[in-house]
């Protein structure tokens, strides 16, 4: 077991991997964090069901495979339909949650479609179009990597610049408006940065699990602090170590697929959190619960012993 860990580590296709799937898996909690304080988890979900259709539309414009081509319409598509969710919502059509689930079958429903059709055509350049919808990161390649740190790098550097304002308006909106910010451009910037990193990770983790790369980091670390910059922090931390140990946990075993494998490490990190957080988990709860109840019937003995000593 060792020396097939050691040999695995010094392979470099797996490094390769390992580097894509980690930094996929730090801007996937960093940039999650704000839909999760924001109480949007579900528009990660949304959105990356929507990227769909903008790639098989992107196939069909130039009839291959071209990464740039796919990744430029699952954008378009996911904007266009964060647009529709905002809107609903916002003109009062639909409820946000109703929005949400609308886009997600809908667009989702039409990607379904337009794979199917392309897949009956006798192309033989659509041959691996469906990874994007259960994800092939093993089929990373350095230029993919390049891609995920390059546009990574942007997106961590708009954290950086908008610290302030994304803070502002990810805990009060309305302040945000008083204090001479744009909600708007925030809320369009936001978007864009989501609708990236959910770009980012289609072709290694696919459509159906990367919501919850993008969600579950930042879940576990707000267990463990209620500071922003502490949430971020941990949330990246957590999302790299999974995308690396599910990684290293697919390689060893035969046939197994590493998209899924990182979710689950992911989901591992979130029960451990939950149960386990020293401020909000539940065994710290239980244990207050517990020392709460004491006191009380403490309270409780003393105040019946004081009335029968005043009897």
């Amino acid at each position: 077991m060792i020396e097939q860990l050691t040999s695995l580590l010094s392979d470099y296709t797996f490094q390769l991997v390992a580097l894509g799937t980690g930094f996929l898996g730090l801007l996937s909690g960093v940039i999650g964090t704000y839909a999760t304080l924001r109480k949007e988890s579900l528009l990660g979900d949304a959105l990356s069901h929507a990227a769909l259709p903008g790639i098989a539309i992107g196939f069909l414009f130039i009839g291959r495979k071209e990464w740039i081509v796919l990744m430029i319409g699952a954008a378009v598509s996911g904007l266009f339909a964060t647009f529709l969710i905002q809107w609903m919502s916002r003109k009062n059509v639909v409820k946000f949650d109703s929005a949400l689930s609308l886009i997600l079958s809908s667009f989702f429903g039409l990607g379904l479609v337009l794979l199917t059709y392309i897949q009956d055509q006798p192309n033989a350049n659509q041959a691996g179009l469906d990874n994007f919808i259960y994800g092939q990161a093993s089929s990373m390649l350095l230029s993919d990597v390049r891609m995920i740190s390059i546009i990574g790098i942007v997106l961590l550097v708009l954290v950086g610049v908008f610290w302030k304002e994304f803070k502002v308006f990810t805990f009060d909106p309305i302040f945000t408006q008083t204090a001479g910010f744009s909600s708007s451009i925030l809320q369009f910037l936001l978007s864009t940065m989501m609708v990236l990193v959910i770009i980012l990770g289609l072709e290694s983790v696919g459509v159906i699990l990367m919501s919850a790369l993008v969600i579950g980091p930042s879940v576990a670390a707000r267990q463990w602090t209620d500071r922003l910059s502490g949430v971020m922090g941990l949330a990246g931390v957590f999302g790299f170590f999974s995308g690396v140990i599910g990684t290293i946990l697919s390689s060893l075993g035969k046939q197994i697929p590493t998209g899924p494998t990182i979710v689950l490490v992911m989901s591992v990190f979130v029960v451990f959190s939950l149960f386990f957080a020293p401020n909000r988990g539940l065994i710290r709860k239980y244990i207050s619960q517990k020392k709460q109840q004491q006191m009380y019937k403490k309270q409780m003995e003393l105040k019946k012993e004081g009335k029968e000593y005043a009897g």
